[in-house]
């Protein structure tokens, strides 16, 4: 029966080939198939029948699964990742429940450790802090409930926004989903308007180009909980959702809204003065927008503009790594898409060196490594390394 899975079969037969370095022909040679049917299922002509796919992976000795539709991560890859994050799933049922005696942390060290857990996430090392993150949650979870204070209120928000972005760079949108409305209940306890306003922004990244619209309405709630911008935090956070909106905005190309936002996001970012790593981990500032800006051009496919604005790019030494690697995948990708596939491969490299975990499982890897197997005139040790890395 042909396999119709929007020709993904045949690029995964084409990417599984060149990572064993045969030519069409050679492939061909091992299958009781033509080299012409082979050539017409790669580039989507022809649909792969089971027996056509069975044929190709016993030629190439894997398992056809690897041929039948993309991955992100292997099998074995998302057993860990599931039992990683499953603790953390649990404490974040425990907002409604009876508790135990408060913990005998003071609070005080509660939100230290808070803030500590944050910044293992922006220096991605998501392991360490997805180990520790759900008896936090618990502990603060417990202290809130038994002995509300702001400032505990506070901590427990931001272990929230914490299980969120581990959740998504780790691929459990779902689990972000529920972190982030956990995130917005306790920014109300706190009667905290700026850490509301956080939590609209990153309910309105999770939106594709088809909730254009219900993005632009969370960003607009999120400055109508803004109603002193005069501070550096509010001017931050400001800032922040100018950026948030601007992303929407590309997702749906429109290219007008970008500006619109982005240029609203530098005013800001001249008032704040500089970066601001201390407000809530945003890191807001010049860098900031202009990274914004190559992510938009990345996102309408203006991948000339796009490389460009990337090689301008010179990160200060003291950039978080995790937006670092970020960068070096973005580079990777618009270096790709403009035809430079040694830079791509490169700054890839660069990144899993810098932030092996984010980097595996963040899908512009994937992304880039595809196209480059797809249009490499040879593979590389290097990319074939990449590629087994990342599950392909």
């Amino acid at each position: 029966m042909p396999t119709l899975d929007d020709d993904r079969t045949g690029a995964r037969i084409k990417e599984q080939r060149k990572l064993a370095r045969l030519s069409q022909r050679e492939l061909a040679a091992r299958l009781p198939y033509s080299y012409s049917l082979l050539n017409q299922v790669e580039c989507g002509a022809r649909p792969a029948t089971d027996a056509f796919v069975a044929a190709v992976a016993a030629a190439l000795g894997i398992d056809p699964a690897l041929l039948q539709g993309p991955s992100h991560v292997t099998d074995m890859q998302a057993g860990r990742l599931a039992a990683l994050v499953s603790p953390i799933r649990e404490a974040l049922d425990l907002y409604d429940l009876e508790h135990a005696p408060a913990t005998h942390r003071p609070v005080a060290q509660l939100a230290a450790d808070a803030d500590r857990v944050c910044q293992q996430v922006r220096a991605t090392h998501l392991r360490a802090a997805a180990r520790e993150l759900p008896v936090l949650i618990a502990d603060l979870t417990r202290a809130a409930r038994t002995a509300p204070t702001i400032a505990t209120w506070q901590a427990l928000a931001s272990a929230y926004r914490t299980a969120h972005d581990i959740a998504l760079k780790t691929g459990f949108p779902d689990l972000a989903i529920v972190a982030l409305d956990r995130m917005g209940w306790a920014a109300e306890h706190a009667s905290d308007p700026c850490l509301a306003a956080i939590r609209q922004y990153k309910r309105a990244l999770g939106h594709s180009e088809s909730g254009q619209d219900l993005g632009r309405r969370l960003v607009a709630a999120g400055h109508a909980l803004l109603e002193d911008e005069s501070s550096r935090e509010a001017l931050s956070v400001a800032g922040q959702l100018h950026l948030g909106a601007s992303a929407v905005a590309a997702r749906a190309g429109d290219e007008s809204a970008v500006a619109q936002h982005i240029t609203a996001a530098r005013e800001l970012a001249a008032r704040v003065g500089g970066e601001a790593p201390e407000v809530h981990w945003l890191s807001f500032g010049q860098m900031n927008v202009t990274l914004h800006e190559m992510g938009a051009a990345i996102t309408m496919r203006q991948y000339d503009d796009a490389l460009r604005q990337a090689r301008a790019v010179k990160l200060p030494a003291a950039t978080l790594t995790s937006r670092r690697a970020r960068f070096l995948v973005d580079r990777a990708t618009v270096e790709m898409e403009t035809g430079h596939t040694d830079s791509a491969l490169r700054h890839l490299v660069e990144a899993r060196r810098a932030a092996p975990e984010q980097t595996r499982y963040h899908p512009r890897t994937r992304e880039t490594v595809v196209g480059l197997l797809h249009t490499a005139r040879r593979t590389p040790d290097s990319l074939g390394h990449m590629a087994a890395w990342i599950g392909l």
